[in-house]
Formats: structure tokens, sequence, C-alpha cells
């Protein structure tokens, strides 16, 4: 019987497969797809949190010339932004696991049944992988973790184009995190929404990556939408797509439920529910939290009388400690601000937000700060924002008041 089964090759699988073999457990994986196949998203992440954790060789790019535009007003924001080279974390995260006697096999799940000693993983091929825990790293449709349905839930969506333009689509070395200017929209467009906003870096030798995103909207906003506003954008500024090396369409949940925190099998990554609700931010998490979680599941199955359910339970503690979830339905009101204000809100919001100290949006961004701070960081907000934010706020405390009660109450 292995020590762990762990569900899925994407970032979350491979990357906790990989610290879980650094401790010394004897860990198979499983996934649908080889796990050496191309990850296919851009990941970009703050500098500093990479520097935190020992990997900005993991960089293929750095900008220090970062900006967030708004209307009439371009706010540099003094931090430092990279690019994930996503060949070399996944052969980082492959070639440390493998160091360690990780192996991965390919197939479904079909059945998980588990008892006080361990989990017995059938796959649709018929065969049978036995695990003291089984860790469910599967994504946002996770094949084993359960959570309660959520009929609204709000998605980020993302049309990109890496290429060749006829004129610069941005500034030279310029990384542009966020540009909710909409003067390339029609006025109804303007008052109406929903807002979208371009993310953009100079990738350099004359290619760039411009990308027109939708923050969080329930339903989703259409690729097809997205795409013709990134058209329109470029155009409105005089440029025309000349090649098109790469296309890159994203689709993931913000605000799906928590897992139920009792059951037997783990959940990491999206199927963990780990998105933050208000930025959309996971790739930082999975980094951050991974190790924490394997140290978790390394000192539960240290201790012998200790079944698999209690071991599971242990793991989920230190995934969601109290802390986390209650800033979690904080962040979830967060989210439901942002769907609710109007474009012009909007641009005010985070004109104002970009403008509170770094280590206040950084650490808002990235779930960073503990509770207390991020209460104090709101406060900061509401006090600088515009009338026209602070009524938003005040308004949504009826509309949504019971998440900021879940905070206080849990």
């Amino acid at each position: 019987m292995m020590d762990v089964l762990v569900l899925g090759a994407g970032p979350a699988g491979l990357s906790l497969a990989a610290e879980l073999g650094q401790r010394g457990l004897s860990v198979q994986g499983l996934s649908l797809t080889d796990p050496a196949d191309p990850l296919p998203n851009t990941y970009g992440i703050w500098v500093d949190e990479l520097e935190a954790l020992g990997h900005t060789e993991w960089l293929s790019h750095r900008w220090t010339n970062c900006v967030v535009q708004v209307r009439g007003r371009t706010l540099p924001l003094q931090r430092e932004y990279g690019l994930i080279d996503r060949q070399r974390v996944q052969t980082h995260w492959l070639t440390t696991a493998e160091r360690h006697g990780v192996q991965w096999l390919k197939g479904a799940v079909a059945q998980c049944h588990t008892t006080a000693q361990g989990s017995e993983v059938i796959t649709q091929a018929g065969d049978t992988l036995s695990a003291r825990l089984v860790v469910d790293a599967t994504g946002h449709q996770p094949v084993l973790v359960q959570r309660k349905a959520k009929a609204d839930v709000a998605y980020q969506a993302a049309y990109g184009i890496v290429g060749r333009f006829s004129q610069p689509p941005i500034e030279a070395d310029h990384m542009v995190f966020m540009d909710f200017r909409d003067d390339h929209l029609s006025s109804l467009d303007q008052q109406q929404g929903p807002p979208t906003f371009l993310y953009a870096m100079d990738l350099g030798d004359g290619c760039y990556f411009v990308e027109e995103t939708s923050l969080a909207q329930h339903p989703a906003i259409s690729m097809d939408t997205l795409k013709h506003r990134l058209h329109q954008r470029l155009r409105h500024r005089g440029v025309e797509v000349s090649e098109i090396h790469h296309e890159e369409r994203c689709l993931f949940p913000m605000n799906l439920p928590l897992p139920d925190l009792n059951q037997p099998v783990v959940g990491f990554g999206g199927a963990a529910s780990m998105v933050h609700p208000a930025s959309g931010y996971l790739f930082g998490a999975l980094l951050r939290r991974g190790p924490m979680l394997a140290n978790a599941i390394v000192d539960a199955l240290n201790q012998a009388n200790l079944t698999t359910p209690q071991v599971a339970q242990r793991s989920w503690d230190a995934l969601w400690p109290q802390d986390r979830l209650r800033k979690h339905y904080l962040y979830l009101f967060g989210l439901e601000n942002l769907m609710d204000f109007s474009p012009t809100q909007i641009n005010h919001f985070f004109g104002t937000f970009f403008q509170l100290d770094t280590k206040d949006w950084a650490g808002f961004l990235a779930d960073g700060l503990t509770l207390p701070q991020v209460v104090q960081s709101m406060i900061g907000l509401f006090g600088q924002a515009p009338n026209d934010v602070r009524w938003g706020l005040m308004t949504s405390v009826t509309r949504h008041g019971s998440l900021l009660q879940r905070t206080i109450t849990l």
C-alpha cells in the first residue's frame, strides 16, 4: 500500500506529488494525461512571492515597469512582476518526484472506497490502487472531492494572443497588470458593462502577449465577446495583429463552495476551492500552501493510531484553518461587490485600491494578510474611495451581509 495517491497532473498535482516525495513518503500519481504534456495556460506571479520561496529561476521574464490603467490615470505599481517558464517549473516538479520514487500511471477513476486503514481507487480499466490517503488534485470539477452545488457560479474568463503587431500594443519593456480604460467601447457599453480589462506583457524581440479579461461574471462572458473587445481595444489605438503565435482561452470559477472538510479524500488546488475569490489567484497559493499540506500529511501518517479519515481531517484542517476560512468569506464579499459595481465604480475602485500601501494591496491579492490586516486594509480603502464606491460598499452589506456574518461567526 502506498502512503499517498495523488489524482491529477496539473500544477496542483505535480507540485504536491513532488513535495510529498521529498518528505520520504511513497507516492503514486494517477492522471488522464501524460504528466509531461505541456501545461496549457500562462502563469504570472509577483517576483517577491517567488523570492520568498527561493525559486526565481522559474521565471522566463521579469518586468520592473508594471502599471494599472484606469480612466484618466496610469498608476505605477513599484513592484516587479514575472512570467513563469512553464516547461522549467514542470520539469522541476517531474524530476524531483522521479528522484524520490514517485510513479505516474495513466487512467481514470471509476470508484473509491475508504476504510479506517486506507483507500482503494478502482480505475476504469479495472486496476486497484491502494493508499493510506488519496489527494484529489483534478481541478475545479474534481473526480472525488464533494462539495455542495451552486447555481450562480461566477467565472473569470480571458482571451489572449501571443504574437506580433503593427505597432507596440503597450509601452516597450512594460507589463500592464490591468487596463480598465474603456474609451474603445460605445457609450452604452461603457455604462452597462460588463467591464473587462487588458492584461499585457512585452515579451521582447517584438513579441507581445495581450489578453482581454473579465474579472468575474455570472454567467461567464463568452470568448467571442472577449475576442471582439480585444480587437476593438487594439484598433482604437491604431494596432493591428500581424502574427498570432498562440491563442489562449481561460475560464475558471471564482466562488465555488468550499468542499466538505470532513470527507476522507483530501483536495488540493481547484478541487479544494483554493482560487482567491476576489482576484482569481491560484498558482502562488499552490506554491505556498503545498508544503504546509505536505507537512501535515506526513505528520498525520507518522501517527500510527490515526485512521485514514482522521489523517484526512488533519490535512483539511491544515489547508483550511479557521483564520483562512474567515478570510475566504470576506474575499467572497469583495467578489460580490466587484460584480455589482458599474464600469465607472470599477475604475474608481481599482484607482483607489492600487494607491493603498503596497503591502496592503499585495497581501490582499495573495491572501498574505491576517484577518485583522485585511479588515484594516478594507477600512483604509473605504476612507480613500470616491463616494460612488463607498455607497456601493455600504449597500452591499445589505445584499451580501451573510458573508460578513460568516466571517464573524465561524
